[in-house]
Parts: C-alpha cells; sequence; structure tokens
C-alpha cells in the first residue's frame, strides 16, 4: 500500500503532465478497490453517492460521517483521493479551515471546495466572501500538509441556475489566484464554455464534469482535445448502480418476476475482485 505521501506525489504529477485523465468517484471502499483494479490512477468521493448509500438526500451527512468516509476511503486503495468536500463544512472561514485541516488528517490527497451557500434565496456566495474561505482552506492545507494536497476551486453557478460564463470565469480566476491549484466549473454545457474557461485560467489544470451519455463530450480524447486535465462522473457510476438496483428491485415488486436480476454480477466475480 502507498503511503499518503506517495499518493499525494503520484496526484500532483498526474495534474503536472499534459495528458489527461479519468478520475472516476466511488461512493464506497468496494466501489474504489474495483475502480482500482481496473487500472485507473486516481479516484475522487462523491457527495451525492455517498449520502445515497447511506439513506439520505446529496449535501445531507454531516461533517463528521462525510470525514470517516473519506478516511476510510483513503484506507481502502493506494491510488490517491480527491475529497468532495462540499462548501467545507462550516458557516465561517475559520470553520472552514478547521474542517479543512481534519479532512487533510484523513489522507486525502487533493480537496475541492465550493461556493454554492446552500441558501436556495441566493444559492452562491459573493465572490468576497467565497474567496475569504478559499484563502482559509488554502492556509489549513499549507499548515497541515506542507502544501502537498491539491485544492480544487469550484464555481457552482451552472448548477444552481445560474449559467453565467462571465461570472464563472470571474471566479475561477480569482480562485487561482487565490491558490487554487485545479478550477472547476461543473455543469458547462457546450465545447465553446469549456475551452473559455480552459483558457482563461491557464496553465492551471482544469476539472471537467461528464455526468451522463450522449452530452457534448463522447469520450476521454474528447475531452482532451477542450482542454481539460481531468474528467469525473460525480454520481454517475453511483446513479448507475442504482438504475441497475431500482429495476430489479421494481421487478420484483410489481410483477414478481426475476429477469431484471439477469446481467447481474457473479459472486464468485465479486469475491475474486474485493480479495
Amino acid at each position: 500500500m502507498s503511503t499518503t505521501n506517495d499518493k499525494r506525489t503520484q496526484f500532483r504529477r498526474l495534474h503536472e503532465q499534459q495528458a489527461c485523465f479519468l478520475i472516476p468517484n466511488p461512493w464506497d471502499a468496494g466501489s474504489a478497490r474495483l475502480l482500482e483494479g481496473m487500472g485507473f490512477q486516481a479516484l475522487a468521493s462523491t457527495s451525492s453517492g455517498f449520502a445515497w448509500s447511506r439513506g439520505g438526500p446529496d449535501g445531507a451527512m454531516p461533517r463528521d460521517v462525510v470525514l470517516a468516509h473519506l478516511r476510510e476511503l483513503a484506507a481502502a486503495t493506494s491510488l490517491p483521493v480527491n475529497a468532495d468536500f462540499e462548501s467545507g463544512f462550516a458557516d465561517t472561514p475559520a470553520g472552514v479551515g478547521e474542517s479543512v485541516r481534519m479532512a487533510v488528517e484523513t489522507g486525502i490527497a487533493g480537496l475541492s471546495i465550493e461556493d454554492a451557500s446552500g441558501d436556495a434565496s441566493a444559492p452562491i456566495r459573493p465572490l468576497p466572501e467565497a474567496l475569504e474561505r478559499l484563502n482559509a482552506a488554502r492556509a489549513a492545507i499549507d499548515a497541515a500538509s506542507g502544501g502537498t494536497v491539491l485544492l480544487v476551486g469550484r464555481a457552482e453557478n451552472y448548477l444552481h441556475g445560474r449559467p453565467d460564463l462571465a461570472d464563472t470565469i470571474a471566479r475561477l480566476r480569482a480562485y487561482a489566484e487565490a491558490g487554487a491549484d485545479v478550477l472547476y466549473a461543473p455543469g458547462l454545457r457546450t465545447r465553446e464554455e469549456v475551452q473559455a474557461v480552459v483558457a482563461a485560467v491557464a496553465p492551471k489544470p482544469v476539472n471537467l464534469l461528464v455526468g451522463a451519455a450522449g452530452g457534448f463530450v463522447g469520450s476521454l480524447d474528447e475531452a482532451a482535445a477542450l482542454g481539460v486535465r481531468r474528467v469525473s462522473v460525480g454520481g454517475a457510476l453511483a446513479r448507475a448502480a442504482w438504475g441497475g438496483f431500482l429495476r430489479a428491485a421494481r421487478g420484483l415488486a410489481e410483477t414478481g418476476s426475476f429477469e431484471h436480476l439477469a446481467g447481474a454480477a457473479s459472486g464468485a466475480e465479486l469475491n475474486r475482485l474485493m480479495t
């Protein structure tokens, strides 16, 4: 098993290379181990996938539960893990810093801080407030890890009904200047928007979210052509797993049919992959 420092060094090197890489999102130790066995180079947690596995909606998990989850993921795999750390689990910048310090201690190699507020009437924090919180995260990372943990600055406009590219770019540039190592604007809708973001924050690496098939990016090669450094899938793998579960369970509940159990992974295969 790689040490925590090994994982963090490996993660930074992945972002320094020019190749685009996939960073899929497990939701528990088992899915993390299976993804490692498939040859991926890094993993990222998913707040939604984890929340659903605990019987709650995205955003409902308290900080202590999320920290325990991150510790479990980091221990389950020799790959670096990037934490979906939501908005830092605190109302104040000082609180964000304390949360980030505790997250670093779980063994993660990177973490993201969102500028979403959780307030439906004003879903995105004012930029000065968002910057104070990101600065607190940066300081906590530097103090707790010597700067080895990567900080991802997230601009959440597009996920909260504000598809404002100019404001998104302004925020990402400000986050880069404040010390974010990676920039991320989930929900971008076109190739042109992605390219504009990549150009605006260069040479800092950009994460692209691809959460479904049939969108404007159909493959890793197409994503690489847009200039992004890494591609994550958020809760998509968890949703795919839940989709299979719901189809099979509804067949049982509605008709008593077992036909939707076809295609299930065999117990022998799963035991082998988990060994």
